[in-house]
């Protein structure tokens, strides 16, 4: 709980990942993937339970297996095109139990840990906002990037900034996937949790990869390698 509000975490984990099949499941540091955030959510201070919502069987066991609860998304929930908002609602839902503020951890984040899930739920609190969400330092600064006009010529993103050394640039930060809190009427309301209202939660870069390739993957076993972690 944060002061007297339940908090539910979920984790939404469709099954068919084009990019990287299996992906949710698939081995990370002895363990699958999905448990990763299994285990964090259960470790924070503020989650009261843990749920998985997907339409994938062997995904469902895995999670039961890990000690979460399981939510089976309906079939046109689970869609490339189904905004997440709709899977969230409805696991909401057919939980019950009053829940009010919402904690989202995509199962590709699996080096976020219990403290960045904490942290991000006291960033909303202390802020007094209705969402938080976790970013990290992009590596690039977006102040350095181009898009490419007629002819493969360079136009600046930022036009005016080109050649300004990295320090002399405004700090920028990237979304990085791994936490998303909201206050649930809130969430219904605003459709999103992305809004004028929202605020950051800054998480370091090495825990902060978002698995959605083979070359994700390996970068991520090579951190918790170098971390001791297996």
């Amino acid at each position: 709980m944060i002061g007297t509000r339940r908090v539910i975490a979920l984790i939404p984990a469709r099954g068919g990942s084009k990019g990287l099949p299996g992906k949710n499941i698939t081995p990370l540091g002895g363990k699958p993937l999905i448990a990763w955030s299994i285990e964090a959510a259960k470790a924070s201070r503020y989650v009261d339970d843990v749920a998985v919502t997907t339409d994938d069987p062997a995904i469902a066991q895995v999670a039961r297996q890990w000690g979460a609860t399981v939510v089976d998304r309906p079939v046109e929930l689970a869609t490339d095109t189904a905004p997440i908002e709709g899977a969230l609602f409805h696991a909401v839902d057919s939980l019950g139990g009053g829940w009010e503020v919402l904690v989202l951890l995509q199962p590709t984040s699996p080096l976020r840990s219990a403290e960045d899930i904490d942290r991000c739920v006291e960033t909303m609190a202390e802020r007094e906002a209705p969402c938080a969400l976790t970013v990290c330092d992009p590596g690039k600064s977006p102040y350095w990037m181009y898009t490419l006009g007629e002819g493969g010529r360079m136009c600046p993103v930022v036009p005016g900034i080109e050649g300004r050394r990295r320090q002399d640039l405004p700090e920028a930060y990237a979304l990085n996937g791994a936490v998303y809190v909201a206050e649930i009427a809130w969430l219904r309301a605003n459709g999103k949790f992305m809004s004028p209202e929202t605020v950051a939660s800054l998480m370091p870069r090495e825990r902060s990869v978002d698995i959605d390739s083979a070359h994700d993957l390996i970068i991520a076993k090579a951190i918790i390698a170098a971390a001791g972690q297996v």
